[in-house]
């Protein structure tokens, strides 16, 4: 009974981070509003908490090998419900996007933490499988109550208040798993080596913005140089590893086919949906005037697919195979992107919720799969860093997804013609976002500022739909590798001693 009572605190970690995350779409609008940030800065808003959070992850999985994962889970849960503060109350875009990667900053120790723990509380690998089901069901059941929760607080309070619901989910984490949850760490850990930590931190976030930078205003000196220097200092972390007693990283994860293709499989299942997740509370707010209740009780259904399934994906991949439970689960997401791609102004909503219930099946049985693969693949010692290796493929993933499908829906976007006659300092505003083009609109007389909101929602939904066919490829290339990646891939049976 102890360890399904230490699961519970790690559930709280978990819907710590999935319900920031979700929240953060639906407060897009409100947030626009109020701060004005340009198109850049918004995209920057969305994914910089993925950026820094994907470079640290690896050495915060490290760390927690070495100083103990209950104690840095404590701590990083004690600075996001700080730093969700900051968040808030920020008052510029600038200040936003800092408030967000030092939310990134703490998020990092959170998730990987939590999946090693799992991995030393459950010996049963029939036990873990369910608790890395509940532990995944737990992030689902996060990205529902987020926006459901984000809605009601968004039309009775301000947009900063989203930031606020953190505090006593992680006042409750703190105070209960003091009492329940177990140490574990490395034994013989040896030492944190902070060249490896710069390099990782400084390779991932280069990397990504160079992609960004690249796909939204095309190749140039910064975005070439960003992209060099990351892959650059990527390769030094890979070799440095190699000599290190006691690497960051152990490479040698890597040369499991079942580890790589179950990470691969992450990583591009949620660059296919991130980018898109992002924009549609967008589209079902501005483009279809949706409260932003309405619109998180419509993206509903995909939160409770993925839990269906997450709970249950261990005996599914049992009684069938990780192949074919990762393969089918890939292709599922990839049949909800397709379907995405007819999205209209018009479309009803039982047909959005059928698309997104078929979605969360397949990412809840998918994920799932693969976050078991990885930690049945290494030594509990390794826990925290193979932990770290998943989270960093998901949250490489989304940084990935929103800016690179974020990219086409804001360069598609930004084509649209405005209508004869308006200024050229509103016509800029409208270009910039769809957020700016709703108050742009305002100010013009009613025809023309309608005009100018149609145009541009159009244009919006052209972004969409071009983005979700993008998203659709995405995930049936990656259904076909990890169909040949996992081939003879099982879960265990055995209890570990």
């Amino acid at each position: 009974m102890g360890r399904w009572l230490a699961l519970a605190v790690l559930v709280l970690a978990v819907l710590l981070v999935a319900v920031d995350a979700t929240v953060l779409g639906l407060a897009t609008p409100f947030l626009s509003e109020d701060l004005q940030p340009s198109a850049t800065q918004l995209l920057w808003i969305g994914d910089v908490y993925s950026f820094v959070i994907a470079g640290l992850l690896v050495s915060m999985g490290s760390l927690g090998d070495r100083i103990g994962r209950k104690k840095l889970l404590l701590l990083g849960a004690t600075a996001f419900g700080a730093v969700s503060v900051l968040n808030a109350y920020a008052s510029s875009p600038e200040m936003m996007i800092l408030a967000r990667a030092l939310l990134g900053v703490a998020g990092a120790t959170l998730m990987p933490s939590t999946l090693a723990l799992i991995r030393n509380i459950f010996h049963d690998p029939k036990e873990r499988s369910l608790a890395v089901g509940v532990w995944g069901a737990a992030a689902s059941a996060g990205a529902a109550v987020g926006p459901v929760v984000g809605g009601f607080l968004l039309e009775n309070f301000w947009w900063g208040s989203v930031f606020l619901i953190n505090l006593p989910v992680m006042a409750v984490l703190v105070l209960v798993g003091i009492k329940l949850l177990p140490e574990s760490r490395d034994p013989n850990p040896g030492p944190w080596d902070l060249l490896s930590v710069a390099l990782s931190l400084v390779g991932v976030i280069a990397v990504i913005y160079g992609v960004k930078e690249a796909a939204v205003n095309g190749f140039h000196w910064g975005s070439v140089a960003a992209g060099v220097l990351g892959i650059g200092a990527l390769v030094w972390f890979v070799r440095r590893q190699r000599t290190l007693d006691s690497p960051l990283l152990d490479i040698r994860l890597f040369h499991h086919r079942g580890f790589s293709g179950a990470v691969l499989a992450d990583l591009l299942t949620i660059l296919g949906l991130s980018g898109l997740v992002f924009f549609l509370s967008q589209f079902l707010q501005l483009v279809q005037g949706r409260s932003p209740l309405e619109a998180g009780l419509i993206e509903l259904p995909a939160a409770v697919g993925a839990v269906a399934t997450g709970l249950a994906a261990g005996t599914i991949a049992r009684r069938t195979s990780v192949r074919a439970a990762v393969t089918g689960g890939l292709a599922a997401v990839g049949l909800a992107l397709a379907a995405c791609v007819l999205l209209g102004a018009d479309t009803r909503v039982v047909s959005l919720g059928i698309a997104l219930f078929v979605g969360g099946l397949g990412a809840g049985l998918s994920f799932t799969v693969t976050s078991d693969v990885i930690l049945s693949s290494v030594p509990k010692e390794q826990a925290g860093a193979a932990s770290a290796v998943s989270e960093t493929a998901y949250e490489l993933g989304a940084a990935l997804g929103i800016a690179l499908l974020g990219s086409v829906v804001t360069g598609i976007y930004r084509g649209f013609q405005v209508p004869a006659g308006v200024p050229a300092d509103i016509a800029a505003a409208a270009h910039d976002s769809l957020g700016g083009a709703v108050e742009a609109a305002a100010k013009l007389p009613p025809d023309q500022g309608e005009a100018l909101l149609a145009a541009a929602r159009h244009s919006f939904t052209d972004g969409f739909q071009t983005a979700a066919g993008v998203g659709w490829a995405v995930l049936f290339a990656t259904a076909i590798a990890a169909s040949f990646m996992l081939r003879g891939e099982k879960l265990a049976d055995e209890i570990e001693h």
